[in-house]
Parts: C-alpha cells; structure tokens; sequence
C-alpha cells in the first residue's frame, strides 16, 4: 500500500491580548487553564495513532492564538507525541506562529532542539499607531528585537504576516512598512487585506459604527495590493498565492496543501481536517471539544465523504488562490469528467471578460481577475 503525505496543523487558542479585529478561537487564559488544554489534545492526537501507519507527514504547523505563549516543555510535549506517533520526513516543514514580545532565547533554543524551522511572525503594521489601533500588544521595535534574535538563534526560514486597509493607514504608511520588512530579507512575507468579521470589536467600531470614513476606500485598497506585488517582486519575490510572496523555493508548503486539495489532520479546538476524501471541524466551544477529543477518530471513521461536486468546487475555488491556477489534466483525472463538460461555460466567460486566462493546460486569474477574485471564485459553485 502506498502511502500518502500528510500535513498536521495543532491549533494552540492562547492570547496574551485578544487583538480588535480577530474572530478565531482564542483568547486569555491562565496556565491551569493552558495545562488541562494540552492534556486533551495529546489525548485527541494519541486517538488517530491508527494514522501513524499510513501517512508519513511533510508538514507541521503549530498555529493559533499564539503558540509562542506555550512553556517549552508543553510545546515539546506535543512535538514528542507527534514523533512517537508518525513518520516525519527528515526535510519536513516545521512552523510555529510567534508574536513578538512573546519570544526569548530561551524558546527559540527548545524550538530549534524540536526540530522546528519556520517561524511566522504576526508583525501586520510597522507602524506603531497603527498597531495600538489593531490591540496588538508589541511595536515595531518589540518585532525588530524578535527577528534579530531569531536570525541570531540561527532560524533561516522567517515568514512575516502582514495587514492592509486598517483604520486611519494610508498608502505611504503600507509602503514604509514594506519597505522596512523587505530591508530585512525574509524568506517569506504574507501581506493579507484587514477583513472586519461581525462580532469583533472592530465590526461595531468601523462596519456599522462612527469609524466607516476612517477605512481606506476601495481604491486605495487595490492601490495597497497592486504596489504590494510590484515592489516585493523587485525585491526578489514571488506572488505564489493571492496574498503570499517568498523567495525561491520558499513557499510555504504546509498553506499549499490546503489550497491543492491535500491530507491534513487539525488537532485542538475549532481545528479543520480533511482526510481520505472527508472534511470535518472540531467543536467551536471548549468544553464540548474536551468531550468530543476522546472519541475524535471514530467519530472520523463514520463520517461518509463529501459529495464529489464539493470536491470538485473546492479544487477550482482552492486551486484558483494559486497563481499558476488549476491543471484541466488534473482535473479530468481526478474527477474522470471533461472539464469542458463541467466547467467550460464560465471558463470561456470569465476569459472573454479578461478575468482568467487559459495557457495550454492551466487555467489562471488575471490581475484584474485578482482584484474581483471573490466575484469569479463564486463561479465555480455549481
């Protein structure tokens, strides 16, 4: 039996603040509160042990919340059940998502002796007005103090997120912020617009609130996105997904799986999967996933397939993100359909319209297609 990659992504929903504009599952809590968090979630990782026989995994990333609150020894706890439990490929991609101020010398040496070697850094603005508006608990400086130390630590592989269209931020505020995260040469910058979610402070401040005007028009918006790809390609990198930038062979593989219909398990709270063709999410409230954890896998195991028409959606609305689009030929072999058949009428519109292009195999958005993405994804809901 041949086996399949796999890539684990371990949801830790701890905060040291919660930030304004954030509707993920995380927040405070005290370290009593943290350690009986982790007892479940070894106990939900040790109940899918049965995978450890037929995945060996490509990919790690331990996300939040801010997993670089954890105490090392937790973190290694969980690495080490993850060892014991999977074969993890010598060259796997390992991340963990980092606030500054929440690091130390100290962490970044456990996380190197782990095996991790990728850190993300939630740095979003650096503007330091812009970051006390977001709830954001560091400063440029704090950011600057955390990635010396982390190239210093010897981490060769830094990701750094970034936010546009926040409140009061203006075109030339996002470009000095660019342009003092590319002076340090990451290997890989994610540059994601600001998108205000309902029952978030931000959404009674500046989606129905007196702060509407204080947003960035539209205009200014695209003006943000469009400097983003031409000024970071002139510093050497690569648009490879709608909002994603890295340098040579640099991507992140772990976020690619995602978009290219991949195996990945999601321990902890709120964590999604999709595993042998089914798609499942762990429950959203904590005590209803501390009860959920012990029966995870076979609760898995009844789960029937999605339908194949989800499927086929998710590889083309997924696949799209992507900036060398979707291969028909691998649609076609997946799905055992011709893709004219299926998808051929809002291909050839939207390539009329200049929204995508077709180059031989591939299917692509354009720029402008880029910039109504959300419009031409919707498409392909059948």
């Amino acid at each position: 039996m041949t086996k399949k990659d796999l890539s684990v992504y371990v949801h830790i929903p701890f905060c040291a603040r919660k930030c304004e504009y954030c509707d993920f599952v995380s927040g405070v809590a005290s370290r009593e509160e943290q350690a009986y968090y982790i007892r479940v979630l070894l106990k939900e990782i040790r109940v899918f042990a049965a995978l450890g026989n037929l995945f060996p995994v490509r990919t790690i990333f331990l996300g939040g919340g801010t997993p670089s609150l954890l105490e090392p020894t937790n973190l290694s706890r969980i690495m080490r059940q993850l060892r014991d439990q999977y074969e993890i490929a010598e060259d796997a991609e390992i991340t963990i998502e980092c606030n500054p101020g929440t690091l130390t010398e100290d962490k970044l040496d456990a996380y190197r002796e782990m095996g991790i070697n990728r850190l993300s850094l939630g740095l979003q603005s650096a503007d330091d007005e812009e970051l006390k508006l977001l709830g954001r608990i560091h400063t440029w400086q704090n950011f600057l103090d955390s990635y010396e130390m982390a190239r210093r630590k010897g981490f060769q592989n830094i990701n750094v997120d970034l936010m546009s269209g926040l409140p009061t931020q203006t075109l030339d505020s996002w470009k000095n912020t660019l342009e003092r995260v590319a002076a340090l040469d990451p290997e890989h910058i994610s540059a994601y617009s600001l998108t205000i979610e309902e029952g978030t402070p931000f959404y009674e401040e500046y989606a129905v609130g007196p702060g509407r005007n204080l947003l960035p028009t539209e205009k200014v918006e695209r003006e943000m996105y469009h400097y983003t790809g031409s000024f970071l390609a002139e510093k050497g990198y690569h648009r490879y997904e709608i909002s994603n930038y890295a340098k040579e062979e640099r991507e992140c593989r772990h976020n690619i799986v995602y978009w290219t219909g991949g195996d990945y398990v999601g321990f902890g709270v709120n964590a999604s999967s999709y595993l042998n063709g089914r798609r499942f999410t762990n429950p959203k409230d904590q005590k209803d996933y501390w009860e959920s954890a012990r029966t995870a896998y076979a609760n898995f195991r009844k789960m029937p397939p999605q339908s194949e028409q989800a499927t086929m959606e998710e590889f083309m609305f997924l696949g799209l993100r992507m900036m060398q689009g979707i291969s028909v030929r691998e649609f076609e072999e997946r799905f055992h359909l011709p893709y004219q058949q299926v998808y051929g009428e809002p291909t050839q519109r939207m390539v009329r319209q200049g929204l995508l292009e077709q180059d031989g195999d591939r299917v692509r958005l354009t720029e402008r297609g880029i910039d109504v993405s959300n419009q031409v994804l919707v498409e392909f809901l059948l």
